[in-house]
């Protein structure tokens, strides 16, 4: 009975999704999409410098070339890791105008009060309810977990553009400088790139998902997306745990991108590294796998 009312669930998500995604998308475009015009113009290379100290392409009236860009950061009682590798990677981008905010979900190791004593502008931790919304298996929680806190945080995004990081994971300094003109001169909705991937004291770089995930075209792993904020109607799927493929949260998402015509650039450079966490050698499902009846006890709802 299980597997059906998953078939049920999931295979009706898929087509509301299917169904409205692309009409929504078309709507986003004619609404927002002359926010973005004029970026891809060859005189983005010789942008004007206003009174401000802001920049625009042909006047005023006209986009930044400096958008202010939201980076949140999903997280639950990892307050460390948080501080030591999330937060400092996103504090070190040559990039300057940025929105972070930390999406606490649940936590109880003093996240707010540790990120708050930074006293750094635009910085928020955004308090998320931890709730039951999924078996608690080790599986589930890596497929999971993270929705509530992501899409919470996509709600209260200010940001023209919208970056995701874990908080385990590091970005290089030039990230989002080089997403984001990547993006601009593209004329892309949706960018990614390469990340540098560790396991079991080997790396390797990990261009983008498989052709077994994602048909077309390349997308990168979400520590490397970068997009515009009005595709944020697209929230992460809670029943994604139910599929019997692209069960992983972001797996879905992007698939769900690719579907809704999204424009879609990929940039063939190492931009990010995934990096065991302390007391482990490897990342990914297979460190919960290892690690289950710790993950399970931290999860647990």
């Amino acid at each position: 009975m299980g597997a059906i009312s998953n078939r049920l669930i999931s295979g009706t998500w898929a087509a509301w999704y299917a169904a409205t995604e692309p009409v929504r998308l078309r709507w986003a475009r004619q609404k927002h999409g002359g926010d973005y015009d004029g970026l891809n113009d060859p005189r983005f290379h010789a942008p004007q410098k206003n009174a401000d100290g802001s920049f625009t392409i042909y006047g005023s009236s006209d986009p930044p070339i400096n958008p202010l860009v939201t980076v949140y950061i999903p997280t639950h009682n990892r307050v460390d890791l948080l501080m030591e590798r999330a937060l400092p990677s996103v504090l070190a981008q040559t990039y300057r105008n940025i929105e972070i905010i930390v999406a606490a979900h649940g936590c109880t190791d003093g996240t707010a009060s540790r990120v708050c004593g930074l006293g750094r502008p635009k910085t928020c931790v955004l308090g998320v309810p931890r709730r039951r919304t999924y078996p608690p298996t080790v599986e589930n929680h890596w497929f999971a977990k993270e929705v509530a806190p992501a899409n919470a945080a996509l709600r209260a995004a200010g940001g023209a553009w919208i970056a995701r990081l874990d908080d385990d994971d590091i970005w290089t300094p030039d990230h989002v400088e080089k997403l984001l003109r990547f993006a601009q001169k593209g004329d892309f909705e949706f960018v990614s790139a390469a990340y540098e991937r560790e396991r079991d004291g080997v790396r390797e770089v990990v261009p983008h998902f498989g052709s077994d995930i994602i048909e077309a075209p390349y997308i990168g792993g979400h520590q490397t997306w970068l997009y515009r904020s009005y595709l944020r109607f697209m929230r992460y799927n809670q029943e994604c745990w139910r599929k019997r493929w692209n069960r992983v949260n972001d797996t879905d998402l992007a698939d769900r991108f690719w579907k809704a015509g999204v424009r879609i650039g990929w940039l063939d450079e190492v931009l990010a590294y995934v990096i065991p966490r302390p007391g482990e050698t490897t990342v990914g499902l297979e460190a919960y796998r290892r690690n289950a009846v710790n993950i399970e006890r931290e999860l647990a709802f």
